[in-house]
Protein backbone atom coordinates (compact mmCIF):
# COMPACT_ATOMS: atom_id res chain seq x y z
CA UNK A 1 0.00 0.00 0.00
CA UNK A 2 1.37 3.35 -1.24
CA UNK A 3 0.92 6.39 0.87
CA UNK A 4 -0.74 9.24 -1.00
CA UNK A 5 1.07 12.63 -1.10
CA UNK A 6 -0.51 16.01 -1.87
CA UNK A 7 2.05 18.42 -3.80
CA UNK A 8 1.45 21.91 -2.24
CA UNK A 9 0.18 23.66 -5.59
CA UNK A 10 -2.46 20.67 -5.58
CA UNK A 11 -3.63 21.36 -2.04
CA UNK A 12 -4.16 24.97 -2.78
CA UNK A 13 -5.86 24.22 -5.76
CA UNK A 14 -8.06 22.24 -3.69
CA UNK A 15 -8.75 24.70 -1.29
CA UNK A 16 -9.21 27.59 -3.45
CA UNK A 17 -12.09 25.41 -5.02
CA UNK A 18 -13.48 24.32 -1.56
CA UNK A 19 -13.78 28.29 -0.91
CA UNK A 20 -15.36 28.97 -3.94
CA UNK A 21 -17.69 26.24 -3.54
CA UNK A 22 -18.48 27.13 0.19
CA UNK A 23 -19.20 30.34 -1.59
CA UNK A 24 -21.51 29.26 -3.94
CA UNK A 25 -23.44 26.93 -1.86
CA UNK A 26 -22.71 26.13 1.95
CA UNK A 27 -22.38 22.75 2.31
CA UNK A 28 -21.05 22.09 -1.49
CA UNK A 29 -17.18 22.73 -0.72
CA UNK A 30 -17.39 20.15 2.19
CA UNK A 31 -18.91 17.39 -0.58
CA UNK A 32 -15.92 18.47 -2.71
CA UNK A 33 -13.40 17.67 -0.16
CA UNK A 34 -15.63 14.90 0.54
CA UNK A 35 -14.63 13.26 -2.97
CA UNK A 36 -11.34 14.49 -2.97
CA UNK A 37 -10.85 12.08 0.67
CA UNK A 38 -12.65 9.05 -1.07
CA UNK A 39 -10.17 9.55 -4.48
CA UNK A 40 -7.62 9.16 -1.75
CA UNK A 41 -8.69 6.39 0.16
CA UNK A 42 -8.90 4.76 -3.36
CA UNK A 43 -5.57 5.61 -4.29
CA UNK A 44 -4.33 4.23 -0.54
CA UNK A 45 -6.26 0.93 -1.41
CA UNK A 46 -4.87 0.57 -5.13
CA UNK A 47 -8.48 0.38 -6.41
CA UNK A 48 -8.60 3.62 -8.48
CA UNK A 49 -10.50 3.85 -11.48
CA UNK A 50 -7.89 6.01 -13.60
CA UNK A 51 -8.90 8.05 -16.54
CA UNK A 52 -5.53 7.60 -19.00
CA UNK A 53 -3.62 11.04 -19.49
CA UNK A 54 -3.18 11.83 -23.26
CA UNK A 55 0.04 13.14 -25.11
CA UNK A 56 3.37 13.19 -23.07
CA UNK A 57 1.88 13.59 -19.58
CA UNK A 58 0.67 9.86 -19.63
CA UNK A 59 4.17 8.99 -21.08
CA UNK A 60 5.96 10.75 -18.58
CA UNK A 61 3.56 8.32 -16.28
CA UNK A 62 0.18 10.88 -15.20
CA UNK A 63 -2.79 9.11 -14.86
CA UNK A 64 -6.10 10.96 -13.85
CA UNK A 65 -9.02 10.09 -11.27
CA UNK A 66 -12.71 11.77 -11.84
CA UNK A 67 -13.51 13.57 -8.79
CA UNK A 68 -17.44 12.18 -8.08
CA UNK A 69 -20.18 14.41 -8.98
CA UNK A 70 -17.52 18.04 -9.51
CA UNK A 71 -15.84 18.96 -12.85
CA UNK A 72 -12.34 18.11 -11.68
CA UNK A 73 -9.91 15.29 -12.11
CA UNK A 74 -7.28 14.81 -9.26
CA UNK A 75 -3.50 14.47 -11.20
CA UNK A 76 -0.80 11.87 -10.19
CA UNK A 77 2.15 9.99 -10.32
CA UNK A 78 3.55 6.87 -8.87
CA UNK A 79 7.34 7.18 -7.32
CA UNK A 80 8.92 5.06 -5.70
CA UNK A 81 7.42 5.44 -2.34
CA UNK A 82 4.09 7.38 -3.05
CA UNK A 83 1.28 8.45 -5.08
CA UNK A 84 1.86 11.96 -5.47
CA UNK A 85 -1.26 14.06 -5.86
CA UNK A 86 0.54 16.90 -8.76
CA UNK A 87 -3.21 18.60 -9.15
CA UNK A 88 -7.00 19.05 -8.51
CA UNK A 89 -7.43 20.65 -12.52
CA UNK A 90 -10.91 21.50 -13.06
CA UNK A 91 -12.34 19.79 -16.74
CA UNK A 92 -12.60 23.19 -18.65
CA UNK A 93 -9.90 25.45 -17.36
CA UNK A 94 -6.33 25.63 -18.50
CA UNK A 95 -5.84 21.90 -19.81
CA UNK A 96 -2.41 20.95 -19.54
CA UNK A 97 -1.13 23.88 -17.56
CA UNK A 98 0.08 21.30 -14.65
CA UNK A 99 2.60 19.81 -16.96
CA UNK A 100 5.16 21.50 -16.12
CA UNK A 101 5.09 19.85 -12.09
CA UNK A 102 6.05 16.48 -13.86
CA UNK A 103 9.45 15.23 -13.69
CA UNK A 104 11.18 14.43 -16.58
Amino acid sequence: MLPVRVDSDAARELEEAIAWYERQSPGTGKRLLDAFDTAVRLLEDHSVPFVPVSGAAGRLGAKQLLLHRFPYSVIVVEDDDAFVVLAVAHHARRPGYWMDRLST
